[in-house]
């Protein structure tokens, strides 16, 4: 059975740990933004501009589902590791799904914030290369915490709310 399935989560909440162990589970293909955005555009970053990483992570979602519409359409599945921060990010992606006749999963993340921030130091320290791909810094985290969207249940009716 193809599916899709759009992890989401605030950061810090173990989305690419949870995407590898289901990727595995069900055989799919996994795509995490961090990974290419590390490989294509970390020795270009002089200073964090929000605008000018956001515009390279949008260029790489475009490559991604390209790679991954592929997949779809050879009836293999695919776990996507966007972030997804945004509403409307993740219904960006429910639409592409949707146009190839797949019902897209969304499985939503929660983690608290206290909990979420030990993970990010704990990972800062071990860089563990199959989950670590730059140093989440306090700045960062607080800077993002505001900005994610937790998913209604509408969202989630394909999909599901993992509480950790």
């Amino acid at each position: 059975m193809t599916r899709l399935i759009l992890v989401c989560g605030p950061t810090g909440a173990g989305k690419t740990t949870y995407s590898m162990a289901l990727s595995k589970e069900i055989g799919a293909v996994k795509f995490s933004i961090d990974p290419w955005m590390q490989t294509l555009f970390a020795e270009d970053i002089d200073t964090l501009d929000f605008s000018w990483v956001m515009s390279r992570v949008e260029r790489c979602c475009k490559q991604i589902w390209v790679v991954c519409e592929q997949i779809l359409s050879l009836g293999g599945s695919a776990v996507l590791d966007l972030g997804f921060t945004t509403k409307a990010q993740r219904n960006l992606f429910v639409s592409k799904a949707f146009a190839l006749g797949i019902e897209a999963e969304v499985h939503y993340l929660d983690f608290p914030s206290r909990a979420r921030r030990e993970r990010i130091a704990q990972r800062n320290v071990e860089k563990d290369p199959d989950v670590f791909a730059f140093e989440v810094t306090e700045t960062m985290f607080d800077f993002m915490e505001p900005k994610f969207e937790q998913p209604d249940q509408e969202e989630l009716k394909n999909g599901c709310w993992v509480r950790i």
